[in-house]
């Protein structure tokens, strides 16, 4: 075989095999009505404070060959904080906390995943109003897909804690008053696009 026509059948068979290799990776939408973000903070030292946001938006781009690979996207819309007191929540909302008209979402871009023995560790960039950090997720799933009413849904948490202080969020309140360890667990369920 001459040299052209070698080059010729490679340059044919990776145009074949192109598409084998993009279908390994398949994009996902967050379902707002079944995805939220809880969390807790201690307040005065006594007491749990729990609340939620809720209607995540986002996408996943799952590498089904190598989960590591896979890219996560998110928002929340911080005027949907609830800790069931309508005061508090007011509060929250205020320029003292998240400020939820100059910065109506937190967001989320993810930098790596890493396997951590049989879980998955998720870090990327957490943006609360002017502040991003670094932070790293403790990820349980992603669920086996199903199917459910013409869909392909799956879903997985990711767990962590931030430090309020680092995101100058609630500034004024001594960790006295406000503990500074933010826990926060995100359920979200994603549909195959």
């Amino acid at each position: 075989m001459k040299f052209k026509q070698v080059l010729a059948l490679a340059f044919s068979a990776t145009l074949l095999f192109a598409p084998i290799a993009h279908a390994q990776t398949s994009t996902w939408a967050l379902d707002p009505a079944h995805s939220q973000a809880d969390f807790q903070i201690r307040h005065l030292g006594v007491s749990t404070v729990r609340g939620a946001i809720t209607g995540a938006k986002g996408t996943v781009i799952l590498d089904e060959k190598d989960i590591t690979k896979s890219k996560v996207e998110a928002t929340l819309s911080t005027a949907t904080v609830n800790t069931s007191n309508d005061a508090r929540d007011k509060h929250l909302k205020s320029p003292d906390f998240f400020d939820a008209e100059k910065y109506p979402t937190i967001t989320f871009k993810s930098t790596s995943i890493t396997k951590n023995g049989d879980k998955l560790e998720l870090t990327g960039d957490l943006t609360i109003g002017a502040t991003t950090k670094s932070v790293t997720l403790d990820v349980d799933g992603p669920a086996p897909p199903q199917s459910m009413h013409g869909k392909t849904i799956s879903g997985f948490s990711a767990s962590g804690t931030i430090k309020r202080s680092d995101f100058n969020f609630g500034q004024k309140f001594p960790a006295a008053m406000l503990g500074d360890d933010v826990k926060f667990t995100i359920d979200v369920e994603i549909d195959k696009q």
